[in-house]
């Protein structure tokens, strides 16, 4: 096979371009995201013509991957699966050796290895919200944020709600299911649900929807809760808010990683998620399950208010310790 020279980031956008048609917006966001790591490492070693790459190049990245980022197995996995279906795509292009995506290797997971523990932590989403608070009132991460933490919802479900679909009366969200719209949702009519939200939360909704909120309709003509000047926030947008916020410098002005703040390449809004502490929406999610079963929330309230059956809460959600369930679990001795 003649191979044919290539740069990374040419075979990066080849490679989006030709999934555009074929995957969600969200898992194209998420291949960028995972591949542009493996664009950074090519240019650091100086790989400008990928037909260069080898087995041993591969297994060079994958442990460099796995310190770079400190990742776990599971994070592993999903990295570097996507690096393999990627050089399975350059290898239809002839830009790699036939057959290099076989020695592209991941890690065999088993049992606990295959939960993912990433959550943002009740201290750090509360510094965090109250910065915006203080800072960034009613402003369209303030609000995003607001409503993963508290309303423990998808960034999909987020995504998906109009200013309709909030009733300042009853204080309450109404979650649904508009694949026609251009706004699906996890579990599509399953996933439809009310969801009562706190006066907090209701004067921040009102004073978003009242005064900073732009006035515009999305291509259907509906008026999207969370909006940019030019109509719904897309889901990456939502996403970059996320990483951009939970960024330790963000709340408290110190960088916990010892990085140069004036050169640091996650200062940049598109970058954002390079930082090592900065966390995902379903990290928001994640944490605030776990602190609404810290407060003693029953299982079956938070498994109705955040759409994911009990079971999946105990196996990929529930981040309490041992000793924790085991205090909360205390007091019903006495009815023993």
């Amino acid at each position: 096979m003649s191979l044919e020279p290539i740069d990374p980031e040419t075979a990066l956008d080849l490679y989006l371009t030709d999934r555009d048609t074929e995957v969600t917006q969200a898992t194209l966001y998420s291949h960028s995201s995972r591949l542009s790591h493996f664009v950074r490492w090519c240019n650091q070693q100086g790989i400008d013509n990928l037909n260069e790459l080898t087995g041993r190049k591969m297994q060079e990245y994958r442990l460099w991957r796995r310190e770079d980022g400190d990742l776990s197995p599971a994070s592993e996995k999903t990295q570097m699966d996507t690096v393999r279906v990627f050089v399975k795509y350059l290898e239809s292009i002839d830009a790699v050796e036939e057959d290099l995506h076989v020695k592209v290797r991941s890690p065999q997971l088993t049992g606990k290895d295959n939960v993912r523990d990433v959550m943002l932590e009740q201290d750090r989403a509360e510094e965090i919200l109250d910065y915006l608070e203080k800072y960034e009132y009613a402003s369209r991460p303030h609000v995003l944020l607001t409503l993963l933490w508290h309303t423990m919802m998808r960034v999909g479900a987020a995504h998906a709600l109009d200013v309709d679909d909030y009733d300042p009366d009853d204080q309450l969200l109404e979650v649904h299911h508009r694949p026609d719209t251009g706004t699906p949702i996890k579990n599509q009519a399953k996933g439809e649900r009310l969801v009562a939200v706190s006066d907090d939360v209701c004067s921040l909704l009102d004073d978003w929807i009242a005064t900073r909120r732009p006035e515009v309709t999305d291509e259907y003509g509906r008026k999207p809760l969370l909006a940019t000047r030019e109509g719904r926030a897309h889901k990456g947008t939502l996403r970059g808010d996320c990483y951009q916020y939970t960024r330790p410098c963000i709340a408290t002005g110190n960088c916990p990683h010892d990085r140069d703040q004036d050169t640091c390449t996650a200062l940049d809004y598109e970058h954002a998620y390079d930082c090592p502490s900065s966390v995902s929406p379903h990290a928001l999610r994640r944490g605030g399950i776990t602190y609404a079963l810290n407060q003693e929330w029953p299982a079956k309230a938070v498994s109705n208010r955040a759409n994911v059956s009990e079971s999946v809460i105990d196996e990929h959600y529930d981040r309490r310790t041992k000793r924790e369930k085991m205090e909360q679990r205390r007091q019903y001795l006495e009815n023993i």
